[in-house]
């Protein structure tokens, strides 16, 4: 046993830690400054130190360059010497996301604004599941989510809840659906008694090309990926309003169970809106719940060019909107919203130490009763600063110029000798084209634009992506980046003929 006075003299050595934390003692103070004036001097080294937006570099390489670090320390070691050791095989090994020729998935240039916010939300660590884990946090998400239910055009009793993402919020979206419906047409309560003996009869609706999460929620909610119907698209690869009507007779005739019907404001491959205004009248003529999935096109509620492209949306019954996309926010941040906020009772839980009933009677607000995990970041915050600091009118003007560069793209391939454009008007900014030079179709043809894609990363040339048209691969620019402009389109367009046409060479003599 010990007594009071010897465990006192124990907790005093443990004063050797206030340089490892933040606070407000001397120690923690200093210590902060000094990490983030290193952290700061080195990203200012590798953001200047080469201009390309990968450094070059197959995954192999890559790996064993990783492998090579020791992943801790017995007596631990300066931040500046850590810096030094990964420079080289992590730093500058990593995709440079800001820069003009990274063109290739749905992945943003941050705002700086938003990088601020992230050094405030790691230092401060609320945790957004509980009022006193988070006090302020609480009512700056609350009024975010009021201010993007208003944008969106939502109704009065709308409410909402930050997310990882996209994923997430799908998720949430068909987890309402299904358990608002089982409510409704059996009086089953999902979250008590599980799904009932006739789930299998129940049908999600969503085009061919909508988000892989969709099959991926359903098999997690237990309904099984079976249980989507996709509907064809039209040549704009939108959701065909003929083909969705004739898979609802179809479904009614066989006896199943259509709840739930998803439109999509932005497919991750050709950038297609669905014709959610209709989408929303037939939802509400057969009784189904309408999501919007906006991960991507959600933005458009700040365009003043193509917000009109949303229209519909308002009657969604729930909305899932990114804003690591093209409100460039650092990874991860997204939202979730419904248009009755009463729907959050499918997701609400109580905990006696987290959450317990008597809170809520007492005005108490505790977030994690609308969310499908517990410990959150306070990612509103990120969305916040930047909307005070970089303005709704410069946000605009951002987005608006992606797509200004995404049709001149398109129209300048299409003219191009050796090139064909999928379409020359984008409907969002991304980008569908391939490398066809005359004489080559087929395997060849995709093989050689799958090797030219590679080869502009692996070289540090410029990063795109590449996707499939049918059974063919095309390459694909997705322009979310502002600074980007049509100059560096057209070097890169230089640099896929000039790996082309060496890549056609070469095969032809090795022969």
């Amino acid at each position: 046993m010990h007594t009071l006075q010897e465990l006192r003299s124990d907790i005093t050595s443990y004063k050797t830690f206030d340089d490892l934390f933040f606070h407000r003692g001397a120690k923690g103070l200093k210590a902060y400054e000094e990490v983030v004036q290193h952290v700061s001097a080195k990203l200012t080294d590798v953001f200047s130190g080469f201009d390309q937006p990968y450094m070059g570099g197959k995954p192999d390489n890559v790996q064993q360059a990783i492998s090579k670090i020791t992943m801790s320390t017995r007596q631990g070691e300066t931040i500046s010497d850590l810096l030094k050791t990964i420079d080289a095989p992590f730093l500058k090994n990593n995709l440079h996301i800001s820069h003009e020729k990274s063109v290739a998935h749905l992945h943003c240039p941050p705002l700086l604004s938003g990088i601020a916010a992230e050094m405030i939300i790691s230092s401060l660590n609320q945790s957004m599941d509980s009022w006193d884990q988070s006090t302020a946090a609480t009512y700056v998400e609350r009024e975010m989510i009021a201010w993007l239910t208003k944008r969106f055009g939502l109704s009065e009793t709308s409410d909402g809840i930050f997310s990882s993402g996209g994923s997430q919020s799908n998720y949430m979206g068909l987890l309402l659906a299904r358990d608002s419906f089982c409510e409704k047409h059996w009086g089953c309560r999902v979250q008590q008694e599980g799904l009932p003996a006739a789930f299998k009869k129940m049908k999600i609706l969503c085009s061919e090309d909508a988000h892989f999460t969709v099959q991926k929620s359903a098999s997690q909610l237990g309904l099984g990926a079976d249980s989507v119907v996709t509907v064809k698209t039209d040549h704009k690869h939108r959701l065909s309003i003929y083909d969705l009507q004739e898979k609802l007779e179809t479904l009614r005739k066989e006896g199943a169970l259509p709840f739930a019907l998803v439109g999509t404001c932005g497919t991750t491959d050709f950038g297609s809106i669905d014709p959610l205004d209709k989408l929303a009248e037939i939802a509400d003529a057969n009784g189904l719940w309408f999501h919007a999935d906006a991960a991507f096109g959600g933005a458009l509620i700040l365009s003043r060019t193509h917000a009109q492209k949303l229209n519909g949306i308002q009657f969604a019954d729930s909305i899932t909107v990114d804003f690591h996309k093209l409100f460039y926010q650092p990874i991860s941040c997204g939202a979730f919203l419904v248009n009755d906020g009463r729907s959050f009772k499918h997701t609400n839980y109580h905990a006696d130490y987290l959450n317990p009933e008597a809170d809520e009677e007492e005005g108490i607000v505790n977030l994690v009763n609308k969310s499908v995990v517990t410990t959150r970041r306070f990612d509103a915050f990120k969305l916040f600063v930047s909307l005070r600091t970089v303005g709704t009118d410069r946000f605009c003007d951002m987005i608006d110029h992606t797509f200004v560069v995404a049709n001149q793209s398109a129209q300048l391939i299409e003219k191009l000798d050796h090139f064909n454009v999928f379409t020359t008007t984008p409907e969002l900014n991304t980008v569908i084209f391939r490398f066809q030079p005359k004489g080559a179709a087929g395997k060849e043809l995709n093989e050689l634009n799958r090797s030219i894609q590679q080869q502009l990363f692996e070289k540090g040339m410029a990063a795109i992506a590449k996707t499939k048209v049918g059974e063919d691969i095309y390459l694909k620019f997705t322009l979310l980046n502002p600074r980007t402009e049509i100059t560096d389109i057209k070097a890169i367009l230089k640099n896929i003929e000039l790996l082309g046409f060496n890549e056609i060479k070469s095969r032809r003599v090795t022969q």
